[in-house]
């Protein structure tokens, strides 16, 4: 274990597919843990307790309240439970990492983060914007919301999670990998200034350099970087397993790079990989390429 991370990490598992519009990722948790995650962070050299998971039940009908949020009532109890147990772990001096999952559980995740780390850094490596609210998503898929929640705009169950007062500052924000943005998110990005590297800026610029700046913006005058890894920001030619594929994704060795630099910052404080399906993958090869980027961002190295 090179670079300097708590040595005490414990895994949450989250088996929730409500917030996708895809079903099957609520096993990923499991996906991982079956490619052996916990051996290989045992390896590396951490202490590993495991929580097991957080369990969504699908309600009879996927409208509640309101047509443009979908599950609202079980995503947000779902985000709650995990909200309270990452700040509990976090409260015992141990690094929270959460297995997805889809990515509405950045709510819980982040908002659990927020109660022990005020000023926080987020670098958010994902194929879309996931900023869009009730009013912009086209679908109402909450997983497309946690960003915007997370900055305390959308629903009022979703953004009192964690309470309305610890919520993210746009300027410690980045996201890595988009390439598929809509319409109002793209809006938004623009309005609040949120830095985005886009696969353009890393094809012209590389990854390392787009890296550098990413932990000098998550990290300038903040308590930590909180890393939400959304497997779709890889190419599709690598991750078969995940809901939402667009193709020019991060290539294998990017992908790696960039989680190694994130490690060598010391700056990590908590993670969350998210959106594996072994539902629609292959010998769960996605759940495996999960693994091994975790391993890069807890610090795994062959010397």
């Amino acid at each position: 274990m090179k670079p300097t991370i708590n040595s005490n990490l414990t895994l949450i598992g989250v088996a929730i597919d409500l917030g996708a519009g895809t079903p099957g990722v609520s096993l990923g948790p499991s996906a991982m843990r079956y490619a052996g995650v916990r051996e290989r962070l045992e390896n590396i050299g951490y202490h590993v307790e495991d929580l097991g998971d957080i369990v969504a039940s699908k309600p009879a009908s996927p409208v509640v309240e309101t047509e443009k949020l979908r599950f609202l009532d079980e995503v947000t109890r779902v985000n709650e439970a995990l909200c309270d147990k990452v700040d509990s772990v976090m409260k015992a001096g141990r690094f929270p990492l959460v297995l997805g999952g889809d990515h509405s559980i950045a709510i819980g995740t982040i908002a659990g983060v927020l109660q022990n780390k005020k000023n926080l850094g987020v670098i958010w490596f994902d194929a879309h914007g996931d900023i869009n609210t009730e009013e912009t998503s086209p679908s109402g898929n909450i997983h497309g919301m946690p960003v915007a929640v997370s900055l305390g705009l959308g629903h009022d169950k979703l953004t009192s999670i964690g309470g309305k007062e610890s919520k993210l500052n746009t300027k410690n924000i980045v996201f890595v990998g988009c390439r598929d943005l809509d319409q109002g998110e793209r809006r938004i990005l623009k309005e609040l200034g949120i830095t985005v590297f886009t696969m353009h800026e890393i094809d012209r610029l590389g990854m390392t350099e787009v890296m550098n700046r990413a932990i000098a913006i998550a990290s300038n005058g903040t308590d930590g970087i909180h890393v939400s890894f959304d497997l779709d920001s890889l190419d599709p030619s690598i991750v078969q397993g995940t809901g939402t594929r667009v193709p020019g994704g991060l290539t294998y060795r990017e992908g790696h790079l960039a989680l190694e630099l994130i490690a060598l910052s010391e700056k990590v404080v908590s993670a969350e990989f998210v959106e594996v399906n072994p539902i629609i993958d292959h010998h769960n090869e996605t759940a495996k390429t999960a693994v091994a980027l975790i391993g890069s961002l807890m610090g795994e190295w062959l010397i």
